[in-house]
């Protein structure tokens, strides 16, 4: 479990509060909400399909207790498997499979137990890691227009609220009701969208990012281990090939947060 997502939207909120250092029940508005959250949430659903806007919360729940994988558990994993694999064979890792938790792992190992070509193997857990790839692209998609849409609907609050204060100028009782709408949705949308569904977002793709490293690190392995490699040459070989690997992570993290940038200027362009 990463608590790093807990921690920030928490002090964010905490620090937030702080700072205003007045009546923090004049911040809180139910007409607000309902226009930010409501409002987003409904051109999110109008968006995307509706199976995966269901999946919203479990996909957020990844970003909240789930930690990056581990790129070394999973070379020593490959290692250990390939050193009883050569003392004893592949059938003899047959009972190894229950001790493997990650299923692309176990579905590899199995097919090398069967006797699959390489080719097959690698063209299956391909499939499997673009799939992958796609599922969580998806996830990541859905929280960046939702934080997209936030400040939209905030702003759209906001001439809600700017159009009941010119209504009831005559009525000077109703001025600052009006005028707070206004103001408290904008407030809502832009918080909404930097300090939850955006950092939700970039959260996501930093996981995926590694989670993907270390599945194209198990399927080199998965190759190796089937190619009858020693132990030795995999690690020194599955070493090799993480090293770019986690560098090109870092470059595509810098690219995706240029991209979400991008997405939210050409949206409010739109607009």
């Amino acid at each position: 479990m990463d608590i790093a997502t807990f921690l920030g939207i928490i002090a964010g909120i905490a620090l937030i509060v702080l700072a205003i250092r007045e009546n923090i029940f004049l911040f809180l508005s139910l007409r607000s909400a309902m226009i930010t959250f409501g409002g987003a949430l409904a051109a999110t659903f109008i968006n995307f399909p509706l199976s995966q806007v269901a999946k919203v919360f479990k996909v957020a729940g990844i970003a909240f207790f789930s930690s990056p994988p581990d790129p070394d558990k999973t070379v020593d994993t490959i290692i250990r498997l390939s050193e009883k694999a050569r003392r004893e064979g592949f059938l003899a890792l047959e009972p190894e499979l229950a001790n493997i938790n990650d299923k692309f792992i176990k579905r590899g190992v199995q097919d090398v137990i069967d006797g699959v070509s390489r080719d097959r193997i690698k063209e299956t857990m391909d499939k499997q890691l673009a799939f992958l790839t796609e599922r969580h692209s998806m996830g990541q998609q859905i929280f960046i227009s939702m934080g997209t849409y936030s400040p939209a609907f905030g702003m759209c609050g906001t001439l809600i609220g700017l159009i009941i204060m010119l209504y009831n100028l005559d009525d000077p009782k109703k001025v600052g009701p009006g005028m707070a709408l206004a103001i408290t949705t904008t407030l809502y949308g832009v918080l909404a969208a930097y300090l939850i569904f955006l950092p939700i977002a970039g959260k996501l793709n930093v996981i995926s990012e590694q989670e993907k490293i270390v599945k194209e690190v198990a399927i080199e392995g998965i190759l190796a281990l089937q190619a009858g490699d020693s132990p030795r040459f995999i690690r020194a070989r599955l070493s090799a090939f993480l090293a770019p690997r986690m560098e090109e992570m870092k470059r595509r993290k810098a690219e995706s947060k240029a991209k979400i940038g991008r997405e939210m200027k050409n949206k409010k362009g739109n607009r």
